[in-house]
């Protein structure tokens, strides 16, 4: 009954949080708290409870130098340059015929480069839910396309932060994880174009002037060298290199081009790298192009380090041992599958993160896979496959519950966040047939 009301309490706890916009951590430390304090009652030592946090905890230490490099270079991206270009380039991509579709692709296209939901939601999503307000176009149907774009990048991207969680949770390698999603990825992802396809000639969008297009050449200047910062993500993440390696060299191209083309000094774009960048002037840009930065990362930080430490004291004193006896049950490589969906599900439904959703499945589902002698690289995977997109169709998740603000739309998007839901559905149809995704797996490796 204790254990009831202390899952109770912490819930309530952060949606109460989500609700105010208070800082998530806040929570969380008194989810941690109380849940300590629960099971000390019940028997366990207080030395042995901070022992499983703190030995946890320390799992999120190489992701937290991850996550303040990809802080430092979205904010060098944007001063550099390259963030405007991918808006500058991408709205004349469009097609108003094909906007929704072209509203999917580029959001994808955007996310895979930035690697981030948010920031990509905060850029481009922003301009295109402008373009489509501007119609008579239905907007969920447009935020649901932006937003299951935004986590193409999100679950596949070299510089996504649940790539690089799930990569060091699980012991993986992060470009074979990569491999691994694009194999299990591209067939719900053209499943959800065709879907957006119908969807687009169904609710064209007329031609409209795009006040950006005309804004961004004024405080920038937008050639194709500015775009060098991505090329350089791109070009070495297809040759495996580390990946912290991979951003500073991002990090030196943005600030050499910040330099020469856009003219700021290496102090301030220090400064940006470090507090996050905005406009000194008020314009259109300057609720889009702003963000990013060391210092936004480090509350982010926190949240990972007090989520990893709450993870582990559930895990290490089974506390849940009942889920992990039900997915023991399962016989067949696909009834395991649906039952980490469900319990991916139930941990972004309590933990209101996608960091806390990622941590808890992978510490209760763990155990069945290597019970079914599956590797380290199948239990990656499904994680992407699973928690990672399942996270944003929870209504109280940050995971959706943010780009829907940011998007000034609300719930409304999450029956058209097509992608995100068909890619467990095609990977639970696909483990049908197990032996052949394997084979393909291992063939990956």
């Amino acid at each position: 009954m204790d254990l009831i009301v202390t899952i109770l309490v912490s819930f309530l706890c952060i949606i109460i949080s989500l609700t105010k916009g208070y800082f998530i951590g806040y929570p969380l430390f008194l989810s941690l708290a109380i849940f300590t304090i629960i099971l000390w009652r019940r028997g366990f030592t207080l030395k042995t409870l901070l022992t499983l946090a703190i030995k946890s905890s320390q799992k999120s230490f190489s992701v937290i130098n991850i996550l303040l490099l990809i802080g430092a270079v979205t904010a060098v991206w944007m001063a550099a340059g390259t963030v405007p270009a991918l808006v500058y380039y991408g709205i004349q991509f469009l097609n108003p015929r094909y906007f929704i579709l072209s509203a999917f692709i580029l959001t994808s296209m955007v996310s895979v480069l930035l690697g981030t939901s948010f920031g990509t939601v905060s850029t481009i999503g922003v301009a295109l839910i402008i373009m489509a307000r501007e119609s008579n176009v239905n907007s969920h149907i447009v935020a649901g396309a932006i937003i299951a774009g935004a986590y193409v990048g999100d679950r596949a991207s070299p510089m996504s932060s649940s790539a690089n969680l799930v990569a060091t949770i699980t012991r993986t390698k992060l470009y074979v994880n990569l491999k691994n999603m694009a194999i299990t990825g591209w067939l719900p992802l053209l499943a959800a174009s065709f879907i957006y396809l119908v969807l687009s000639i169904s609710n064209p969008v007329s031609a409209t002037d795009n006040i950006l297009l005309n804004e961004i050449p004024q405080f920038f200047s937008i050639n194709l060298y500015v775009l060098l910062p991505a090329l350089v993500i791109l070009f070495l993440s297809l040759f495996q290199v580390e990946v912290k390696l991979t951003l500073l060299l991002s990090i030196v191209t943005s600030l050499v081009i910040g330099i020469t083309l856009q003219k700021y000094s290496i102090f301030q774009l220090i400064n940006y790298a470090v507090f996050g960048f905005e406009l000194d002037t008020t314009t259109a840009l300057t609720p889009i192009l702003k963000g990013g930065g060391i210092i936004s990362m480090l509350k982010v930080s926190l949240v990972v380090i007090i989520s990893t430490a709450l993870a582990g004291i559930i895990a290490g004193t089974r506390i849940l041992e009942f889920v992990e006896v039900f997915l023991n049950k399962a016989k067949t490589r696909s009834s395991l599958f649906l039952g980490t969906i469900i319990v991916g599900i139930a941990a972004a439904a309590f933990g209101c993160t996608q960091t806390i959703a990622i941590l808890l499945t992978q510490q209760l589902v763990q155990e069945s896979y290597q019970n079914k002698k599956l590797d380290n690289y199948q239990l990656a995977v499904d994680l992407e496959n699973t928690v990672v997109v399942l996270s944003p169709l929870v209504p109280w998740n940050i995971a959706g519950l943010v780009p829907a603000t940011i998007l000034m739309t609300d719930l409304g998007f999450i029956p058209y966040a097509f992608y995100l839901y068909l890619l467990p559905l095609f990977s639970l149809m696909q483990f049908n047939n197990y032996f052949l995704v394997k084979k393909l797996l291992s063939t990956a490796k």
